[in-house]
């Protein structure tokens, strides 16, 4: 089904612009109001601690009041008082005793808190009452040990809160009326004040029974109140969070359990309000998407009536082009229109270097073969001299000590080792090859060094059939003999091959002297320069030519390390990757 250009570039810049900042319109806002909420839940429950801190320090310090005016000796002989049957004068000397010793205690204590102690008949320190029992906070006390009083106003006209102590006799036991320690309301509203849910959010200190501990109405409504405090009877978590439905609206209700009496912090805020500015963001978005959308409708029309049209043209060309088919894309070119502006520059310049570059690519192709060509030769002529000038010395020292038939086998093995290095019809060979060849040299070795001379190979048969270059091993080995000499009497070389993985891996060992730093520092040239080897002078000829030839053959396949053994002696490892055209 044909499709025409503007259709295409208007679904394209749909799906690249448009969706994928619809998408965003959505998964932005949600995404940033996990976080809104998460942050909010963190400050949150962070100022509640910091007032829940606050409250059990003020409170610790009202109920330590409290207990110092019970042990305190003027306390007890009140209390004792009405057991001992005194004169109302006695009675009235302790009682005044007493007051002065709650105004020293509170004249010390930096937080305004008042005492009043009453007897079970109602005769108090600060006034007289009817009896306890009759009184409503005294029996919430005594029923239910409710010693926590709501915010209500004393004698005095200033709102406070109150703890409720016990009072009794220390050697009796018997109770004989209650301690009433005060503090103002004012410093729990203070404290209360800095717990702020967002600019909408609403903060109440209520009991059990949602009443708020600090007079009057809480400033969360008392349905919500009555469900978040239902919902918490299953959570056994001190602090929590709960979602309340209350006239359609969800409500978030932040709550932390105090460690006084019953009280319960609560704060509570709509979702609506906490997510306004995420809905803002979200309707925002939606706005751009819809005017991205028809800005890639005026795009699509101005790009394929101007500019995609020549454009597709010259990309048909380039495809050819990156397949290697010159001849191909030149024949395209003509049938592309262009105006003089940009797109015209672009084609022309784009044949101009068509032309220019498939030129380059056949000049230097045929140059580069003929330079490998040269070089690989290069250094394969560089190994033969070396080699027979090595073999002739061992023939000549052979023959100056008589050695007759030792010179007759060196000349068989001689012979059949040049059989196998004139054999110029082929450049590779097999490793299994390649170590035969090695055994015949080896024999030569061994008829001039004889017992001085100890040589072992170890071959994996995984690998007598993979292709490698020839006269990989023989100036390894010649090397490490003519090392091994130079401090010992005896010297012994070893050869193993190993298939590791896709890797052949042939190593050279010997118990000699070592390489010299100079030579290592000389063979690191290679890696940087792989032609280096051709102006191979002094030392280590042969084994700079393997390695040459190595990375000329094998490139990037190819590594090699060189280790020196402690106390002494050299590992050569060569590693070259395998590819199945390799096996023969």
């Amino acid at each position: 089904m044909y499709i025409s250009l503007r259709i295409r570039l208007l679904l394209i810049f749909t799906l690249v612009l448009t969706i994928p900042f619809l998408t965003l319109s959505l998964l932005v806002p949600e995404w940033f109001g996990t976080i809104m909420e998460k942050k909010t839940t963190e400050s949150t429950v962070e100022m509640m601690d910091q007032f829940s801190q606050y409250s059990d320090s003020l409170t610790s310090q009202v109920e330590d009041l409290g207990k110092q005016v019970l042990v305190n000796p003027a306390t007890q002989e009140w209390v004792r008082s009405e057991e001992n049957g005194l004169s109302d004068s006695d009675l009235l000397y302790m009682k005044n005793q007493l007051k002065t010793e709650l105004s020293s205690m509170m004249v010390n204590n930096s937080k305004s808190m008042s005492v009043s102690v009453y007897l079970n008949d109602g005769t108090g320190t600060s006034q007289t009452l009817p009896p306890l029992r009759e009184i409503v906070w005294f029996k919430e006390f005594y029923t239910y040990d409710q010693r926590w009083m709501r915010s209500h106003q004393e004698w005095s006209e200033e709102k406070v809160n109150s703890y409720l102590l016990p009072l009794f006799d220390l050697n009796t036991m018997d109770l004989s009326g209650v301690i009433k320690v005060n503090f103002p309301t004012v410093q729990l509203e203070d404290a209360l004040e800095k717990v702020k849910l967002g600019e909408e959010g609403r903060v109440s200190l209520l009991d059990s029974k949602g009443r708020d501990v600090l007079g009057g109405l809480p400033a969360i409504s008392s349905g919500i109140v009555k469900k978040s405090l239902n919902d918490m009877k299953h959570h056994t978590s001190r602090t929590g969070v709960v979602d309340v439905n209350q006239g359609g609206n969800e409500h978030l209700v932040f709550y932390q359990k105090m460690g006084v009496g019953d009280w319960i912090l609560m704060s509570e805020i709509k979702k609506s309000d906490l997510y306004a500015p995420v809905h803002t963001l979200q309707r925002n978005l939606l706005l751009i998407s819809a005017w991205i959308f028809l800005l890639t409708i005026l795009v699509s029309f101005i790009l394929s009536s101007n500019i995609v049209k020549p454009l597709r043209k010259l990309t048909d060309s380039m495809k050819l082009v990156e397949k290697g088919k010159f001849s191909e894309a030149e024949k395209g070119f003509p049938s592309i229109q262009t105006r003089n502006d940009e797109i015209g520059y672009a084609v022309k310049a784009f044949k101009d270097t068509t032309k220019t570059l498939d030129k380059l690519i056949k000049t230097e192709y045929q140059e580069k073969i003929r330079r490998k060509d040269a070089e690989y030769k290069a250094l394969l002529l560089q190994i033969n001299p070396h080699f027979l000038n090595n073999t002739l010395e061992v023939i000549g020292g052979l023959s100056a000590q008589g050695e007759n038939r030792k010179v007759i086998d060196v000349t068989v093995h001689l012979g059949r080792m040049l059989s196998y290095s004139l054999d110029t019809e082929r450049d590779v060979v097999t490793i299994g090859e390649e170590l035969n060849y090695m055994r015949r040299y080896m024999e030569v070795l061994k008829l001039r060094h004889e017992d001085a001379l100890k040589i072992e190979i170890e071959e994996d048969p995984a690998l007598d059939k993979i292709a490698i270059i020839k006269f990989i091993l023989q100036p390894l080995v010649e090397n490490a003999v003519k090392y091994s000499f130079v401090q010992n009497d005896v010297a012994s070389i070893a050869i193993f091959t190993r298939k590791i993985g896709d890797e052949a891996v042939l190593v050279v060992e010997d118990n000699g002297i070592g390489i010299p730093d100079a030579v290592i520092k000389e063979l690191a040239k290679l890696d940087r320069n792989e032609h280096a080897v051709l102006d191979s002078r002094g030392q280590s000829i042969g084994l700079k030519n393997v390695l040459g030839r190595l990375k000329l053959s094998y490139g990037n396949r190819f590594s090699y390390s060189i280790e020196r053994k402690n106390p002494e002696g050299t590992r050569i490892t060569l590693r070259i990757g395998m590819e199945k055209e390799e096996e023969t």
